[in-house]
């Protein structure tokens, strides 16, 4: 049960966004520029990290939310998800991904983390400074998102179909177009 009186009937990080839409803009924004966007690294990739992060955080919502998106940028690749959630050093992804994952994984202990090593190896497998800033971006924002949907104890459903279905459509539209379904109309 939320600790506050939230909309009923949306999950998560969506609940939160419809009781307050002026700070739902600007978050969904960030969402939309960081993981959506045109960029270098591929949208999977950018849910990948997001994923991960929400995964060490132990936010079911967002691990669930952005795992599905993710595998719906790869495929529908559920298990490549679930790999890199349990090792990703293991999983199937570029040697300059799990690089990043190394960076996003200390960034979600505390930024004083990272460190230039840590970058240097990034960059010698091929990250560029833009795509190490957005993965330590990514990460610093997944910690905050996280911490919003699971601070106010919002609705996760446990049915991982429901998911799914918002992970493609996610995966589709992106996040600011998604967002106009449960933010008032201006």
């Amino acid at each position: 049960m939320p600790h506050i009186a939230l909309p009923e009937g949306l999950q998560g990080i969506r609940s939160a966004m419809a009781f307050r839409p002026e700070t739902a803009g600007p978050l969904n924004q960030l969402a939309e520029i960081l993981l959506h966007a045109p960029n270098s690294l591929a949208p999977g990739e950018r849910e990948l990290i997001a994923t991960y992060v929400s995964y060490l955080n132990d936010c079911y919502f967002c691990q669930t939310v952005h795992g599905a998106i993710a595998s719906a940028h790869l495929n529908d690749d559920e298990e490549l998800v679930r790999r890199v959630k349990a090792d990703f050093q293991h999983a199937d992804i570029s040697p300059k991904l799990k690089a990043l994952l190394v960076i996003a994984s200390k960034v979600q202990k505390g930024g004083k983390h990272v460190t230039s090593d840590d970058v240097a190896a990034a960059r010698a497998l091929g990250a560029t400074d833009v795509e190490i800033h957005d993965t330590v971006l990514i990460a610093a924002a997944f910690c905050m998102y996280n911490r919003y949907v699971d601070g106010l104890a919002t609705w996760q459903p446990q049915e991982e179909a429901l998911y799914r279905e918002r992970g493609k459509k996610t995966a589709r539209e992106g996040y600011v177009t998604m967002s106009q379904e449960y933010l008032p109309q201006k």
